[in-house]
């Protein structure tokens, strides 16, 4: 189900124009309008998922395989060494598009984009508490 209020709905379905790079029956991958960095595209499902919660396990699927397709295509292409793949599931976590989408960021060794976060350590007792939870 398209969500018709929904700006990624109509970039995935064409009902706006985008630098596309790749199209099929579940998907579209285009260019950031706002990259990270040169090459930075989006994976947009066509069908409406808020988020990783709601997304159907075939398009998961489907979803990642696709963004290994990507990377190994675009990555001779803009000569970067490596790629972020970044997935924001709710507003905590970055998210500002309620409809899911998978960041293609390619890096370089001199790139400045900041994709990180301060390293902590693992307590025993939430590493307890979240296996005796699982």
């Amino acid at each position: 189900m398209k969500d018709e209020n929904c700006i990624f709905c109509k970039l995935a379905n064409g009902e706006i124009p985008t630098a596309t790079l790749y199209e099929d029956a579940d998907f579209r991958v285009i260019l950031d309008a706002n990259p990270a960095s040169k090459g930075h595209a989006l994976i947009l499902p066509k069908e409406h998922y808020a988020d990783l919660y709601e997304l159907d396990d075939e398009i998961a699927s489907k979803a990642m395989v696709l963004a290994k397709k990507m990377i190994t295509k675009l990555t001779p292409i803009l000569g970067c060494d490596g790629y972020n793949i970044v997935q924001n599931n709710g507003e905590a976590a970055g998210q500002t598009v309620f409809h899911f989408h998978i960041h293609l960021i390619p890096r370089s060794k001199e790139d400045s984009v900041g994709l990180g976060w301060k390293m902590g350590a693992l307590k025993d007792e939430d590493k307890e508490y979240i296996l005796s939870k699982i």
